[in-house]
C-alpha cells in the first residue's frame, strides 16, 4: 500500500485560529503562536468536549494506491473528496495484490469482537498459488477482449477487486480522525475496532504523516481514545 501527501494546508495553528473566531473575532495565524501552552490546552479542550468544527480547517490531499477492496472499503466512508483512475478511459495495469506471508490468515472469533492469527504454511501456499493463477487468467481474458476491440469498460469486467488502483483522497483533520478511529486497531481506543489489515496499512500511513502536520491535534486525538470530535 503507497501512501504519499501531495498537499495540504493542515496545521495546529489552523485549529486554534478557526476557534478563537467565536470569541475573538477577526484574528490573524501569528496569535496563536505567542503562548505555545495555552495553545496546546485549547486544542486539548475542543477534542475532549467534542467541538469539532475548528479541526475542519486543517485540509490535506493524499494520493493512495492500493487494491480496489481497499479502494471500496474507503469509500463507504463517504468523509472526502475522491478521484479515482478510471478503468473506462485507461487501459489497466497488470499489477495485483499477493497477500505477504506475514499476513494473518485465520480469523478467531466472531463478528464484533473477533481476531486475526498466523496461517499455516500450507494456508500460505494456497493462497499464493490461487491469487497467482487467477490473476492470470483474469489478465488474458482482459487483454483478449482488448484485441478484439471490446470497449475498455466492457473488458474490465473480469477484472478481480484485487487489481491495484489509485486515487487523490482530499479530507480534513475531522474526517481523518474518524477513519482512523474506525481502520486502525489501538489497544488504548474507547470503542474498539476491527479493521482489514490492508485499509489498516493505508490508514497508518496517512496517520504518520498527519501527525507530523499537527502533532498538538494528533496527541489530544489520542489522549482522548482516539474518538473523532
Amino acid at each position: 500500500m503507497d501512501v504519499e501527501l501531495v498537499k495540504h494546508s493542515a496545521r495546529d495553528a489552523d485549529v486554534l485560529f478557526a476557534a478563537r473566531v467565536s470569541t475573538k473575532g477577526e484574528g490573524s495565524l501569528a496569535d496563536v503562536d505567542a503562548d505555545p501552552e495555552r495553545s496546546a490546552g485549547l486544542v486539548r479542550y475542543l477534542m475532549r468536549d467534542r467541538h469539532g468544527s475548528p479541526f475542519e480547517h486543517a485540509v490535506m490531499t493524499f494520493y493512495v494506491s492500493a487494491p480496489l477492496f481497499v479502494f471500496r472499503e474507503f469509500q463507504r466512508h463517504r468523509m472526502a473528496s475522491y478521484n479515482e483512475e478510471s478503468g473506462r478511459y485507461r487501459e489497466m495495469r497488470p499489477v495485483f495484490y499477493v497477500p505477504s506471508r506475514e499476513r494473518n490468515l485465520q480469523q478467531v472469533g466472531k463478528p464484533g469482537a473477533y481476531d486475526f492469527v498466523p496461517g499455516t504454511d500450507e494456508q500460505h501456499a494456497v493462497v499464493t498459488e490461487a491469487t497467482r493463477e487467477t490473476y492470470l487468467t483474469a489478465w488474458r481474458a482482459y487483454e483478449r477482449m482488448l484485441e478484439a476491440g471490446v470497449a475498455r469498460e466492457v473488458a474490465r469486467i473480469v477484472l478481480p477487486l484485487s487489481l491495484y488502483s489509485s486515487m487523490y483522497v482530499t479530507v480534513n483533520a475531522r474526517s481523518l480522525m474518524n477513519f482512523l478511529s474506525l481502520r486502525t486497531k489501538r489497544e488504548d481506543s474507547t470503542f474498539p475496532s476491527f479493521p482489514q489489515r490492508e485499509i489498516e496499512m493505508v490508514a497508518e500511513q496517512m496517520e504518520r504523516e498527519w501527525a507530523a502536520l499537527m502533532p498538538v491535534t494528533h496527541a489530544a486525538f489520542d489522549a482522548n481514545g482516539r474518538v473523532a470530535p
